[in-house]
């Protein structure tokens, strides 16, 4: 028996079954290549569902970590932390928001969201107690709680886990005319992805953004954007909402925050809206630990020092002009912005795991979403050289 199988004997015996990997035992990792149990190198091309786009275990970063290692980890927020003041100074500069509300995890931060959109709700807009509704899309991806799954349409995600969370009214995605049509006098906030990625990575119309958001302003109605996965330079611009130049009044950031060494989100708000918290109303131990702040301080330097949102708008652009020029019996459309690219399959291919199966035999990991999908989304630090590799394996999985 070889120490994959090993491995993923105990993983099956003590660990929960929540998760579906592909067969692949993964050891170490450097920039956008990892190795098995085995010793087998591998292209990521997942990203950690874009928590890497700095790639794996960027030098900077990691040297910054260590030194850090050396002072001090965790104060929590009893206490005020030097790293904590330089990154909410830092991260509200880089963004534009006046005030910065850090957590851990991306469900951390849109609970804060939605916590803060309610207050908005009762104490600014008037709206009654416990009425405020909140707008969101279907096929909508913003993480694993009790109450984030309750407005969920994956019913996977919903099954055997209620009762649950009031207060949400479901549209579809892209469609300007049903959001005018969801807002009452009791709407608090729209709440969405700018591309939904968990959902097959789904683009909406161009202006739907700021359509959107004019439509929120003219009814008093927050507009809120979940960035956890777009944002970071993953789609082509700083931030996604920017290709439409459509400011959310609440963003919400997590996953290459970290630079994929601390997990740290963040929601950010300007002054009059994120005021509204009153100590003892909400907070979280490690939220703004100083490990994590420093990791994020120094993978917001790698980000501008290396121009990596470039980077990502420009090599996007050249590997979806590949794969857009690929003939292949099994694609029906290749979508996306940056380096966020979804290749749809058409139903009768048989759907996407066993071509991201094959993929990994090749050496290329990357991941199926949504059945039909796969999901191309590698580290921005990938060259064209390195691009073109992939593209050949693509190539030979989608045309044989």
């Amino acid at each position: 028996m070889n120490n994959t199988q090993t491995m993923i004997e105990k993983a099956d015996k003590f660990g929960a079954h929540n998760y579906k990997p592909l067969p692949i035992v993964l050891e170490k990792a450097q920039g956008i290549w990892v190795w098995d149990v085995d010793g087998k190198k591998y292209m990521d091309m997942l990203s950690a569902y874009s928590a890497l786009n700095h790639g794996h275990r960027h030098p900077k970063i990691i040297e910054r970590a260590k030194k850090q290692l050396d002072k001090v980890t965790l104060v929590c927020r009893a206490f005020h932390a030097e790293k904590l003041s330089l990154f909410n100074e830092r991260i509200t500069k880089m963004t534009g928001y006046d005030m910065v509300l850090p957590m851990n995890s991306g469900a951390e931060a849109v609970e804060s969201a939605i916590k803060l959109i309610r207050k908005w709700a009762y104490l600014t807009k008037k709206i009654p107690k416990d009425k405020a509704e909140i707008i969101v899309c279907a096929d909508n991806f913003h993480g694993r709680t009790t109450t984030i799954i309750s407005f969920s349409t994956e019913e996977l995600y919903k099954e055997d886990f209620g009762p649950f969370t009031p207060g949400f009214k479901i549209i579809k995605f892209g469609d300007i005319n049903e959001l005018k049509n969801a807002i009452t006098p009791n709407t608090a906030a729209l709440l969405i992805e700018p591309i939904q990625a968990e959902a097959g990575i789904n683009v909406p119309p161009k202006g739907y953004l700021k359509e959107a958001q004019k439509i929120c302003k003219e009814n008093n109605v927050l507009f809120v954007l979940d960035e956890i996965q777009t944002g970071m330079g993953r789609t082509g611009k700083l931030f996604c909402y920017m290709w439409d130049d459509a400011r959310p009044d609440i963003l919400i950031l997590g996953k290459a925050l970290g630079g994929g060494v601390m997990p740290i989100s963040a929601t950010l708000a300007d002054r009059s809206i994120m005021e509204l918290f009153k100590p003892g109303e909400h907070g979280s131990t490690f939220g703004g630990n100083p490990l994590a702040c420093e990791c994020a301080l120094a993978a917001m330097d790698v980000l501008e020092d290396e121009h990596l949102v470039e980077r990502s708008n420009e090599m996007g652009e050249y590997m979806m002009n590949k794969l857009r020029g690929l003939s292949s019996p099994y694609i029906k459309e290749i979508r996306g912005k940056g380096l966020l690219i979804g290749i749809e399959l058409k139903k009768d291919a048989g759907g996407a795991r066993k071509f991201c199966e094959a993929l990994m035999q090749k050496g290329l990991l990357c991941k199926e979403t949504h059945d039909h999908v796969i999901r191309l989304a590698p580290p921005l630090i990938i060259s064209k050289e390195e691009l073109d590799w992939a593209f050949d394996q693509v190539k030979e999985v989608l045309t044989k």
